[in-house]
């Protein structure tokens, strides 16, 4: 009958996979796609894990990487749905890399394999890296670029110091000595210190009025600070020419409509001596 039919369950229903759940791979995706800005070589590790972090907590497969979903049991309902994704995953790793670092890599066994692989050879603490970073920033100026520029320029060389050499952080969540807290307070006051260091001169008056405030502010109301005081004076210096021109059209207007009076003025405070000289009368003023 119709009714019995209504209520028999989809065929479909038992390998349908909630969207939710990370064995889920939507029908656009394939192993060949590419998920981040450039590929990966040696030397831009940093910036090249972080997009591929971002791309994979997004599609929720961060955990096929870094070993939290565990591969299962050979037989079990869920292995196919496993390695399916696991092969989805090393097809979008490889595929943003060059050509030398994928064939490096090409027999690992799985994406977390291929993971753990990249971050022992590019993921370790470089001190010549960090070095070179270091000696980038303090050389770093905004030599008349806009403020905005100039601060992403610097951000760029914070976040790739940070990716090489780390702060370190308490982690084990026991500690009351607030370890993590004044960790972040320093490295924020140092960011703010290299940031208003680089500016042009034209800033010494509201880089002065920063350091002097009392508590520091953060780094992005200092760069806030900044930007509103780049924009005041933008405003300024447009208002001044037409201050300047409104003032001396004013001026020549009196003169037109008062005629000789600075030459009356002039003179009139002025006694005249009048000598002769040899037969030629002489006019002496007494100013």
């Amino acid at each position: 009958m119709v009714g019995d039919d209504a209520n028999k369950p989809d065929k479909d229903d038992d390998t349908r996979i909630d969207i939710n759940l990370p064995y889920y791979i939507h029908a656009s995706d394939y192993p060949r796609q590419m998920h981040v800005n450039d590929v990966l070589m040696d030397g831009n590790y940093g910036d090249w894990a972080q997009e591929m972090k971002n791309f994979l907590f997004a599609k929720n497969k961060m955990g096929f990487v870094d070993g939290t979903i565990k591969i299962p049991k050979d037989g079990s309902s869920e292995y196919m749905l496993w390695m399916r994704c696991d092969a989805m995953i090393k097809g979008w790793l490889t595929t943003a890399m060059e050509k030398t670092i994928r064939s490096s890599v090409k027999y690992a066994n799985t994406a977390a394999e291929i993971w753990a692989d990249l971050e022992e050879r590019f993921g370790k603490e470089s001190a010549p890296r960090a070095y070179e970073l270091k000696q980038t920033l303090t050389t770093t100026q905004q030599d008349g670029s806009s403020v905005s520029a100039y601060y992403t320029k610097v951000r760029g060389i914070w976040d790739e110091i940070q990716s090489v050499s780390p702060i370190p952080r308490c982690l084990c969540g026991k500690c009351t000595c607030d370890l993590g807290k004044r960790l972040n307070e320093a490295k924020e006051k140092e960011r703010i210190y290299e940031f208003l260091m680089g500016l042009d001169g034209v800033f010494s008056t509201i880089r002065t009025q920063i350091l002097a405030s009392k508590p520091t502010p953060t780094l992005g109301a200092a760069y806030h600070l900044v930007s509103e005081d780049k924009q005041q004076r933008a405003i300024s210096a447009a208002k001044k020419p037409m201050q300047e021109a409104a003032a001396f059209q004013s001026f020549m207007q009196n003169r037109r409509e008062v005629p000789g009076v600075l030459t009356g003025q002039r003179n009139k405070g002025a006694s005249k001596d009048v000598r002769r000289n040899n037969g030629e009368e002489v006019e002496h003023c007494n100013f």
